[in-house]
């Protein structure tokens, strides 16, 4: 699965390692997060990030 990265703060979202502090599970796909969650590290949207 693709990695994305926050073009704000640089932080890469991990779909084999989800979010576990916003209750995202592993194997959890960029593109089937929830259209509310944020970047953990610094707040941006989903729109911010960018494959990495």
């Amino acid at each position: 699965m693709e990695k994305w990265t926050c073009s704000v703060c640089g932080y890469i979202y991990d779909p084999d390692q989800g979010d576990s502090e916003r209750g995202i599970p592993p194997g959890t796909p960029f593109g089937n997060l929830p259209d509310d969650w944020v970047c953990p590290v610094c707040g941006a949207s989903k729109e911010m990030f960018e494959k990495a």
